[in-house]
């Protein structure tokens, strides 16, 4: 009996077999360039569970033909990374072609266990490949990211998760054996949530249940299974995505008691609170703004207290947080302002400055009259001059558009009394 995890049995091992990532990997792809070629850079690969960092990683490995070590930053740390770092050298590889160090979950690193990696990486003793599903920017250190190239994976969509399972059917050592029939998919594939690992591994599981030969997998009967078996298929209990959703949306919609309990149900999972407050600093801008200002500073406090305290305690001040933005009034008008800001930024282009906004640090630009006629609005009543500050070209337009709540209908009136209409109500 085979006793290795479907998922496992069907990791590709080569880029031909690798499915999906066109973006990063298609024919005039830079990494897929540098991979043949063999002059790979570090790299960070950031995306969701399940989308390929892994085995993207062992196929780089395999490709450029290099030693190959694995670390999980779950259970590793500074001893590890040291006794690398010795056997490679010890090895005779500095200087020639180096080692590919990967570890998975990067983002749980230390400022201390991350620094440890850069000797070994600026001097090519070793090629990192990080692997995390957390915005690399919060949780990579600036020294390594500046060494590394960062790669963003792409969920995978519907066709390239049905492929998974029509080839592990086809091809499978063991399932192969059955005569299976994919009558219906969605089940599996919601279960999964995009996790091609979950996806596999539930298909599995749904197989291992039925005892014949001639196997219909239908929607009711996954749902059935899976559900009786959640704890085997998800080793958390928790479909993740689907939690941090109903939390955001329950803050949104200013529901505090469903807020806390969303909130409740991801520490008990075991999440990490520093996700959670991220979540919270980009909801206090995105779904309040302006309408409470004060929100992102209890939101931006909380981020630093939970780095500060962690759990168990950090807990009583993540629930403070929740419980403060989702009574909250809302507004979205800065979240929709720069990106009608950004939309015609890409449809106007680089339209230039107006002359009176310009800078002028040399005589050139004084002569050309770089800042002529612009008005500093101290030196007026109430410290304010109209002028104008936009492209001529786009004069009058309109990106903020304040909310119906008290304090942005303020924030409304004092512009229309500034620009006596200019930006329209």
């Amino acid at each position: 009996m085979n006793f290795t995890p479907l998922a496992e049995r069907m990791r590709p091992q080569s880029l031909e077999n690798y499915i999906g990532q066109s973006h990063i990997l298609g024919p005039d792809s830079g990494l897929k360039k540098a991979i043949i070629s063999g002059q790979i850079p570090s790299m960070i690969l950031w995306g969701p569970p399940g989308i390929g960092k892994t085995t993207l990683a062992q196929i780089i490995a395999n490709t450029v033909k290099r030693p190959f070590y694995n670390l999980s930053a779950i259970n590793s740390g500074v001893k590890e990374i040291r006794e690398i770092i010795q056997q490679v050298k010890s090895q005779g590889l500095f200087g020639q072609q180096n080692a590919i160090l990967f570890i998975d979950e990067i983002h749980r690193f230390s400022k201390s266990q991350q620094d440890s990696l850069l000797g070994a990486v600026e001097q090519g003793l070793l090629t990192l490949i990080g692997a995390t599903t957390e915005n690399p920017s919060f949780e990579v250190i600036s020294a390594l990211l500046s060494r590394a190239q960062v790669y963003t994976l792409q969920p995978h969509t519907k066709e390239e998760l049905e492929s998974l399972l029509e080839n592990a059917i086809q091809n499978d050592v063991v399932l192969k054996q059955k005569n299976i029939q994919l009558k219906e998919t969605n089940a599996l594939l919601r279960i999964s949530g995009g996790d091609a690992r979950k996806l596999l591994n539930g298909l599995e599981l749904v197989i291992s249940q039925i005892n014949t030969e001639e196997v219909l997998v239908t929607d009711e009967i996954v749902q059935s299974i899976i559900q009786n078996n959640l704890p085997k298929y998800d080793k958390n209990g928790e479909q993740h995505y689907d939690i941090i959703s109903a939390f955001i949306k329950s803050i949104r919609g200013s529901d505090p008691n469903a807020a806390v309990y969303w909130l409740a149900r991801m520490i008990e999972a075991g999440e990490d609170p520093k996700f959670i407050a991220r979540r919270l600093l980009i909801l206090a801008a995105e779904d309040i703004g302006l309408a409470n200002p004060n929100a992102l500073v209890m939101a931006n406090n909380c981020f630093q207290a939970v780095g500060i305290i962690g759990y168990p305690e950090c807990r009583i001040i993540l629930s403070q947080c929740v419980l403060y933005l989702a009574s909250s009034p809302k507004g979205n008008a800065a979240y929709m302002a720069i990106n009608l800001a950004q939309d015609l930024v890409k449809k106007t282009g680089d339209l230039s400055v107006p002359i009176p906004l310009r800078n002028a640090p040399t005589k050139l630009m004084k002569d050309l009259g770089y800042g002529n006629e612009y008005k500093y609005s101290h030196d007026h009543p109430g410290n304010f001059a109209a002028q104008e500050f936009m492209p001529k070209e786009i004069s009058g337009h309109n990106f903020y558009k304040p909310g119906s709540n008290k304090r942005e209908q303020e924030l409304a009136q004092t512009i229309q009394n500034l620009w006596q209409g200019k930006y329209g109500k």
